[in-house]
């Protein structure tokens, strides 16, 4: 993956979590249906990887994320805080991740 690619995707996925001002009216996410924040959540516990790894990653029981992303428990805004928290994370770590493959291949010579 070359490094526009990535800063693209990257761009792309933080203003899926927080879009521009201008396209954001009313769409805060305070503002957004319980079904439209189950679905931003779910979307959200995919990016690391699964109920597993976020789970993990959060500290939270798998039963218990099945059960926000089911709608049989209502998501808080600490939960959800919780997790643009760690996505926040993840961000930097992969950054650092991306940025050390690419000093590793600029290193190596070229056939």
């Amino acid at each position: 993956m070359d490094e526009a690619f990535a800063l693209s995707a990257l761009r792309q996925f933080q203003e899926s979590l927080w879009p521009p001002a201008a396209n954001r009216k009313g769409k805060i996410m305070a503002a957004l249906s319980a079904d439209e924040r189950r679905d931003h959540f779910a979307h959200c516990v995919q990016l690391f990887g699964g109920i597993t790894s976020f789970s993990r990653r959060l500290g939270i029981d798998e039963r218990a994320i099945r059960r926000f992303i089911n709608g049989e428990r209502a998501l808080s805004d600490g939960l959800l805080a919780d997790t643009a928290t760690a996505l926040r994370q993840l961000i930097a770590e992969s950054t650092v991740a991306e940025e050390q493959i690419s000093q590793m291949m600029r290193a190596e010579p070229r056939p």
